[in-house]
Protein backbone atom coordinates (compact mmCIF):
# COMPACT_ATOMS: atom_id res chain seq x y z
CA UNK A 1 0.00 0.00 0.00
CA UNK A 2 2.72 2.56 1.13
CA UNK A 3 4.56 1.72 -2.68
CA UNK A 4 0.85 2.53 -4.46
CA UNK A 5 0.30 6.07 -1.88
CA UNK A 6 4.33 7.09 -2.89
CA UNK A 7 4.07 6.46 -6.54
CA UNK A 8 0.51 8.15 -6.61
CA UNK A 9 1.61 11.03 -4.31
CA UNK A 10 4.68 11.70 -6.22
CA UNK A 11 3.15 12.02 -9.82
CA UNK A 12 0.99 14.78 -8.32
CA UNK A 13 3.53 16.80 -6.25
CA UNK A 14 6.17 16.57 -9.44
CA UNK A 15 3.48 18.11 -11.48
CA UNK A 16 3.38 21.79 -11.88
CA UNK A 17 0.47 22.74 -10.19
CA UNK A 18 -0.43 19.63 -9.34
CA UNK A 19 -0.21 19.96 -5.06
CA UNK A 20 -2.16 23.27 -5.97
CA UNK A 21 -4.62 21.63 -7.82
CA UNK A 22 -5.03 19.16 -5.19
CA UNK A 23 -6.11 21.47 -2.35
CA UNK A 24 -7.81 23.54 -4.13
CA UNK A 25 -10.32 20.32 -5.54
CA UNK A 26 -10.54 19.58 -1.85
CA UNK A 27 -11.73 22.65 -0.44
CA UNK A 28 -14.18 23.09 -3.43
CA UNK A 29 -15.19 19.91 -2.92
CA UNK A 30 -15.43 20.17 0.65
CA UNK A 31 -17.12 23.33 0.83
CA UNK A 32 -19.78 23.01 -2.42
CA UNK A 33 -21.39 19.43 -0.25
CA UNK A 34 -20.96 21.68 3.37
CA UNK A 35 -20.64 25.62 2.77
CA UNK A 36 -21.14 26.08 6.21
CA UNK A 37 -17.99 24.49 7.04
CA UNK A 38 -16.83 27.92 5.42
CA UNK A 39 -16.92 29.64 8.44
CA UNK A 40 -14.45 27.71 10.38
CA UNK A 41 -11.67 28.80 7.24
CA UNK A 42 -9.92 32.01 6.98
CA UNK A 43 -10.83 34.63 4.02
CA UNK A 44 -7.90 33.78 2.07
CA UNK A 45 -6.89 30.34 1.52
CA UNK A 46 -3.19 31.39 0.04
CA UNK A 47 -1.61 29.66 3.00
CA UNK A 48 -3.56 27.17 4.18
CA UNK A 49 -3.70 25.06 0.79
CA UNK A 50 0.31 24.56 0.85
CA UNK A 51 0.31 23.53 4.53
CA UNK A 52 -2.38 21.08 3.76
CA UNK A 53 -0.16 19.84 1.15
CA UNK A 54 2.93 19.81 2.94
CA UNK A 55 1.08 17.72 5.86
CA UNK A 56 0.17 15.08 3.61
CA UNK A 57 3.67 14.87 1.90
CA UNK A 58 5.08 14.82 5.51
CA UNK A 59 3.16 11.76 6.60
CA UNK A 60 3.12 9.87 2.93
CA UNK A 61 7.09 10.10 2.96
CA UNK A 62 7.21 8.56 6.53
CA UNK A 63 4.81 6.13 6.55
CA UNK A 64 7.72 3.42 7.37
CA UNK A 65 8.55 5.17 10.64
CA UNK A 66 4.49 5.13 12.67
CA UNK A 67 5.56 6.60 16.06
CA UNK A 68 6.83 9.58 14.22
CA UNK A 69 3.46 9.63 11.49
CA UNK A 70 0.82 9.00 14.52
CA UNK A 71 2.69 11.63 16.88
CA UNK A 72 2.60 14.36 14.62
CA UNK A 73 -1.62 13.12 13.21
CA UNK A 74 -2.10 13.40 16.65
CA UNK A 75 -0.46 16.92 17.13
CA UNK A 76 -2.13 18.01 14.47
CA UNK A 77 -5.51 17.19 15.58
CA UNK A 78 -5.43 18.56 19.05
CA UNK A 79 -4.25 21.64 17.01
CA UNK A 80 -7.28 21.74 15.06
CA UNK A 81 -9.37 21.82 18.29
CA UNK A 82 -9.24 25.60 17.93
CA UNK A 83 -11.08 25.55 14.99
CA UNK A 84 -14.09 24.02 16.41
CA UNK A 85 -13.85 20.84 14.06
CA UNK A 86 -16.02 17.93 15.07
CA UNK A 87 -16.56 14.72 14.44
CA UNK A 88 -18.76 15.44 11.24
CA UNK A 89 -15.72 17.49 9.86
CA UNK A 90 -13.59 14.66 9.72
CA UNK A 91 -16.46 12.47 8.22
CA UNK A 92 -16.68 14.75 5.33
CA UNK A 93 -12.79 15.99 4.88
CA UNK A 94 -12.15 11.98 4.40
CA UNK A 95 -14.83 12.03 1.15
CA UNK A 96 -13.28 15.34 0.05
CA UNK A 97 -10.07 14.54 0.04
CA UNK A 98 -10.64 11.34 -1.38
CA UNK A 99 -12.46 12.85 -4.52
CA UNK A 100 -9.64 15.44 -4.52
CA UNK A 101 -6.72 13.27 -4.86
CA UNK A 102 -8.53 11.38 -7.35
CA UNK A 103 -9.64 14.42 -9.56
CA UNK A 104 -5.57 15.18 -9.82
CA UNK A 105 -5.30 11.85 -12.20
CA UNK A 106 -6.62 11.43 -15.36
CA UNK A 107 -9.31 8.64 -15.52
CA UNK A 108 -6.60 6.12 -17.06
CA UNK A 109 -4.84 6.08 -14.33
CA UNK A 110 -6.85 6.18 -11.48
CA UNK A 111 -7.48 2.37 -10.38
CA UNK A 112 -9.47 0.33 -7.95
CA UNK A 113 -6.35 -0.42 -6.44
CA UNK A 114 -5.28 2.99 -5.58
CA UNK A 115 -9.08 3.97 -3.92
CA UNK A 116 -8.96 1.59 -1.48
CA UNK A 117 -5.07 2.70 -0.89
CA UNK A 118 -5.93 6.55 -0.18
CA UNK A 119 -9.43 5.15 1.18
CA UNK A 120 -7.47 3.34 4.12
CA UNK A 121 -4.74 5.85 4.39
CA UNK A 122 -7.07 9.10 4.46
CA UNK A 123 -9.58 6.99 7.28
CA UNK A 124 -6.35 6.14 9.30
CA UNK A 125 -5.06 9.29 8.64
CA UNK A 126 -8.40 11.50 9.95
CA UNK A 127 -9.23 8.80 12.66
CA UNK A 128 -5.92 9.08 14.52
CA UNK A 129 -6.59 12.72 14.55
CA UNK A 130 -10.11 12.72 15.74
CA UNK A 131 -9.43 10.33 18.35
CA UNK A 132 -6.31 12.55 19.80
CA UNK A 133 -8.37 15.77 20.11
CA UNK A 134 -11.43 13.64 21.48
CA UNK A 135 -8.75 12.50 24.29
CA UNK A 136 -7.12 15.45 24.89
CA UNK A 137 -8.44 17.31 28.17
CA UNK A 138 -6.26 20.22 28.05
CA UNK A 139 -7.22 23.46 26.30
CA UNK A 140 -8.21 24.07 22.74
CA UNK A 141 -6.67 27.70 22.94
CA UNK A 142 -5.09 29.47 25.74
CA UNK A 143 -5.06 33.14 25.95
CA UNK A 144 -1.77 35.80 26.46
CA UNK A 145 -1.16 39.09 26.72
CA UNK A 146 1.80 40.79 25.17
CA UNK A 147 4.19 42.63 27.44
CA UNK A 148 6.66 43.47 25.47
CA UNK A 149 7.49 44.17 21.54
CA UNK A 150 10.94 44.52 20.53
CA UNK A 151 11.55 45.58 17.22
CA UNK A 152 15.46 44.71 16.68
CA UNK A 153 15.86 44.81 12.83
CA UNK A 154 13.25 47.07 10.66
CA UNK A 155 11.39 43.63 9.51
CA UNK A 156 12.25 41.61 13.00
CA UNK A 157 10.42 42.06 16.20
CA UNK A 158 10.96 39.75 19.16
CA UNK A 159 7.06 39.50 21.10
CA UNK A 160 6.91 38.80 24.48
CA UNK A 161 3.41 37.40 26.16
CA UNK A 162 2.35 35.84 29.58
CA UNK A 163 -0.25 33.41 28.93
CA UNK A 164 -3.30 32.63 31.20
CA UNK A 165 -1.89 29.40 32.27
CA UNK A 166 0.94 27.65 31.52
CA UNK A 167 1.32 25.63 28.08
CA UNK A 168 2.92 22.64 28.32
CA UNK A 169 4.94 22.60 25.21
CA UNK A 170 8.47 21.15 24.87
CA UNK A 171 11.50 23.23 23.84
CA UNK A 172 11.66 23.03 20.25
CA UNK A 173 8.12 23.01 19.89
CA UNK A 174 5.63 25.75 17.70
CA UNK A 175 2.39 26.83 18.01
CA UNK A 176 -0.45 28.53 15.80
CA UNK A 177 -1.02 31.52 16.73
CA UNK A 178 -4.34 34.28 16.42
CA UNK A 179 -3.61 37.88 16.61
CA UNK A 180 -6.42 40.63 17.41
CA UNK A 181 -5.25 42.28 13.90
CA UNK A 182 -5.77 39.15 11.94
CA UNK A 183 -9.02 37.30 13.65
CA UNK A 184 -8.75 33.84 11.66
CA UNK A 185 -5.66 33.72 10.41
CA UNK A 186 -3.93 30.92 12.12
CA UNK A 187 0.27 31.16 11.84
CA UNK A 188 2.64 28.60 13.04
CA UNK A 189 5.73 30.47 15.38
CA UNK A 190 8.24 28.81 17.05
CA UNK A 191 8.69 29.43 21.00
CA UNK A 192 11.91 31.07 21.44
CA UNK A 193 12.25 29.95 25.06
CA UNK A 194 11.81 26.96 27.24
CA UNK A 195 7.89 26.38 28.70
CA UNK A 196 7.73 27.65 32.77
CA UNK A 197 5.77 27.70 35.64
CA UNK A 198 4.81 31.82 35.07
CA UNK A 199 3.24 31.27 31.35
CA UNK A 200 6.20 33.58 29.71
CA UNK A 201 6.56 32.82 26.19
CA UNK A 202 8.40 34.53 24.00
CA UNK A 203 8.10 34.43 19.86
CA UNK A 204 10.81 36.08 17.16
CA UNK A 205 9.03 37.11 14.12
CA UNK A 206 10.08 38.03 10.42
CA UNK A 207 7.86 40.30 7.99
CA UNK A 208 6.83 38.30 5.12
CA UNK A 209 7.03 40.93 2.08
CA UNK A 210 2.86 40.61 1.15
CA UNK A 211 2.18 38.26 4.01
CA UNK A 212 -1.18 39.33 5.51
CA UNK A 213 -0.38 38.31 9.53
CA UNK A 214 3.53 38.85 9.67
CA UNK A 215 3.38 42.65 8.78
CA UNK A 216 0.83 43.08 11.59
CA UNK A 217 3.00 41.47 14.07
CA UNK A 218 5.67 43.71 13.17
CA UNK A 219 4.32 46.26 12.93
CA UNK A 220 1.14 46.88 14.82
CA UNK A 221 1.12 45.26 17.71
CA UNK A 222 1.19 46.67 20.96
CA UNK A 223 1.35 46.29 24.52
CA UNK A 224 -1.34 45.04 25.80
CA UNK A 225 -3.16 43.30 22.70
CA UNK A 226 -4.55 39.70 23.58
CA UNK A 227 -3.43 37.10 21.19
CA UNK A 228 -4.93 33.25 21.33
CA UNK A 229 -2.39 30.27 20.77
CA UNK A 230 -3.34 26.68 19.77
CA UNK A 231 -1.56 23.62 20.99
CA UNK A 232 1.36 22.79 20.34
CA UNK A 233 3.45 20.30 17.54
CA UNK A 234 6.71 19.67 16.09
CA UNK A 235 9.12 17.19 17.22
CA UNK A 236 11.88 18.95 17.37
CA UNK A 237 14.45 17.44 20.29
CA UNK A 238 18.12 16.51 21.30
CA UNK A 239 17.51 12.64 22.26
CA UNK A 240 20.21 12.53 25.23
CA UNK A 241 19.82 8.77 25.08
CA UNK A 242 20.96 8.29 22.13
CA UNK A 243 25.16 8.65 22.81
CA UNK A 244 25.18 11.41 19.56
CA UNK A 245 26.43 14.69 19.71
CA UNK A 246 24.23 17.35 18.36
CA UNK A 247 24.07 19.69 15.02
CA UNK A 248 22.09 22.23 14.54
CA UNK A 249 21.58 24.61 11.97
CA UNK A 250 18.92 27.99 12.08
CA UNK A 251 18.76 30.60 9.88
CA UNK A 252 16.40 33.72 10.56
CA UNK A 253 14.20 33.30 13.08
CA UNK A 254 14.88 29.74 12.65
CA UNK A 255 17.11 30.11 15.25
CA UNK A 256 14.34 30.08 17.73
CA UNK A 257 13.51 26.34 18.46
CA UNK A 258 17.02 25.58 18.51
CA UNK A 259 17.79 28.58 21.00
CA UNK A 260 14.77 27.54 23.37
CA UNK A 261 16.69 23.85 23.33
CA UNK A 262 20.01 24.63 24.51
CA UNK A 263 18.36 27.64 26.88
CA UNK A 264 16.86 24.31 28.73
CA UNK A 265 19.69 22.13 28.35
CA UNK A 266 21.97 25.01 29.79
CA UNK A 267 19.37 24.07 32.96
CA UNK A 268 21.57 20.79 33.13
CA UNK A 269 24.51 19.10 34.28
CA UNK A 270 24.88 16.94 31.48
CA UNK A 271 24.76 17.20 27.70
CA UNK A 272 25.81 16.43 24.41
CA UNK A 273 28.32 18.43 22.84
CA UNK A 274 26.58 20.74 20.34
CA UNK A 275 27.64 22.62 17.40
CA UNK A 276 24.93 25.38 16.61
CA UNK A 277 25.34 27.53 12.86
CA UNK A 278 23.34 30.22 13.13
CA UNK A 279 22.82 32.07 9.55
CA UNK A 280 21.90 34.54 7.86
CA UNK A 281 22.35 36.91 4.69
CA UNK A 282 23.99 39.54 6.49
CA UNK A 283 25.32 40.06 9.30
CA UNK A 284 22.64 42.36 11.16
CA UNK A 285 20.51 39.01 10.33
CA UNK A 286 22.28 37.19 13.14
CA UNK A 287 20.03 39.52 15.64
CA UNK A 288 20.57 37.17 18.55
CA UNK A 289 24.20 35.89 18.50
CA UNK A 290 24.95 37.69 21.12
CA UNK A 291 22.74 35.90 23.43
CA UNK A 292 23.73 32.18 22.00
CA UNK A 293 27.00 33.75 22.63
CA UNK A 294 26.36 34.21 26.12
CA UNK A 295 24.92 30.35 26.55
CA UNK A 296 28.01 29.40 25.24
CA UNK A 297 30.61 30.86 27.38
CA UNK A 298 29.36 29.22 30.97
CA UNK A 299 28.27 25.90 28.73
CA UNK A 300 31.80 24.47 27.24
CA UNK A 301 29.22 21.59 25.51
CA UNK A 302 28.06 24.47 23.27
CA UNK A 303 29.69 26.10 20.24
CA UNK A 304 27.98 28.43 18.39
CA UNK A 305 28.90 29.26 14.68
CA UNK A 306 28.27 32.68 13.11
CA UNK A 307 27.61 32.57 9.23
CA UNK A 308 26.33 34.98 6.63
CA UNK A 309 26.44 35.02 3.08
CA UNK A 310 27.52 38.73 2.96
CA UNK A 311 30.41 39.95 5.11
CA UNK A 312 29.09 43.64 5.73
CA UNK A 313 25.84 45.01 6.18
CA UNK A 314 23.54 46.46 3.99
CA UNK A 315 24.18 50.54 3.89
CA UNK A 316 20.83 51.19 5.51
CA UNK A 317 21.87 49.06 8.79
CA UNK A 318 24.43 51.36 10.60
CA UNK A 319 25.15 49.08 13.76
CA UNK A 320 28.69 47.79 13.89
CA UNK A 321 28.82 44.35 13.79
CA UNK A 322 29.45 42.63 17.12
CA UNK A 323 32.34 40.83 17.37
CA UNK A 324 32.53 37.54 19.22
CA UNK A 325 34.45 37.44 22.60
CA UNK A 326 37.26 35.83 22.66
CA UNK A 327 37.82 32.20 22.22
CA UNK A 328 34.69 31.81 20.18
CA UNK A 329 34.14 30.63 16.46
CA UNK A 330 34.81 33.98 14.26
CA UNK A 331 31.81 34.55 11.37
CA UNK A 332 31.85 32.32 8.15
CA UNK A 333 30.83 33.57 4.70
CA UNK A 334 28.52 31.33 2.72
CA UNK A 335 25.09 30.00 3.09
CA UNK A 336 24.88 28.03 5.73
CA UNK A 337 23.99 24.55 4.48
CA UNK A 338 27.28 24.89 1.93
CA UNK A 339 29.36 26.08 4.99
CA UNK A 340 28.09 23.18 7.48
CA UNK A 341 28.63 20.68 4.36
CA UNK A 342 32.41 21.54 4.01
CA UNK A 343 32.98 20.64 7.64
CA UNK A 344 32.56 17.09 5.84
CA UNK A 345 29.78 14.53 6.48
CA UNK A 346 27.86 14.99 10.21
CA UNK A 347 26.43 11.12 9.92
CA UNK A 348 27.70 10.95 13.16
CA UNK A 349 25.22 13.45 14.83
CA UNK A 350 21.58 13.93 15.60
CA UNK A 351 20.69 16.61 13.05
CA UNK A 352 18.03 19.45 13.05
CA UNK A 353 17.11 22.21 10.49
CA UNK A 354 15.00 25.25 10.76
CA UNK A 355 14.61 28.12 8.37
CA UNK A 356 12.46 28.89 5.95
CA UNK A 357 11.53 26.33 3.16
CA UNK A 358 14.36 26.98 0.84
CA UNK A 359 16.99 27.55 3.52
CA UNK A 360 15.32 23.64 4.90
CA UNK A 361 15.50 22.02 1.54
CA UNK A 362 18.87 23.54 0.35
CA UNK A 363 20.82 22.16 3.63
CA UNK A 364 19.31 19.33 3.64
CA UNK A 365 20.53 18.70 -0.26
CA UNK A 366 24.03 19.99 0.71
CA UNK A 367 23.97 17.54 4.26
CA UNK A 368 23.29 14.70 1.89
CA UNK A 369 25.68 15.58 -0.76
CA UNK A 370 28.06 15.87 2.39
CA UNK A 371 27.60 12.50 2.96
CA UNK A 372 24.89 12.84 5.78
CA UNK A 373 22.59 10.16 5.92
CA UNK A 374 18.74 11.73 5.16
CA UNK A 375 17.68 9.61 7.92
CA UNK A 376 19.70 11.52 10.51
CA UNK A 377 18.23 14.95 9.41
CA UNK A 378 15.12 16.44 11.18
CA UNK A 379 13.13 19.30 10.49
CA UNK A 380 9.57 20.57 11.43
CA UNK A 381 6.94 19.97 8.43
CA UNK A 382 4.53 22.62 8.52
CA UNK A 383 6.74 25.53 10.33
Amino acid sequence: MISRLRASFSSIALTERGPTRLTTLFFSSLFAEHPDFRVLFPPALDKLGPRVFQALKFVIDNLDDEERVMGFLAQLGRDHRKYGVDERHYSAAAGSLLEAVQGSFTQAIWTPSLTTAWTEFIDLMLDTMATAAAEDDLPATWGATVVDHERRLDDLAIVRLETDSPIPYGAGQYLSVQVPQRPRMWRYLSAAIPSNPAGQIEFHVRRVSGGWVSPAMVNETQVGDRWLLGSPLGGLQVDRDSGRDVLMIGSGTGIAPLRAQVMEMAMRAHNPRVHLFVGGKYPCDLYDIETLWQISLSNPWLTVVPVSEEDENPWWHTAPVPEPPPGLHRRLLGKPGRVVAEFGSWADRQIQVSGSPSMIKTTVYALQRGGTPLNLIRHDPLI
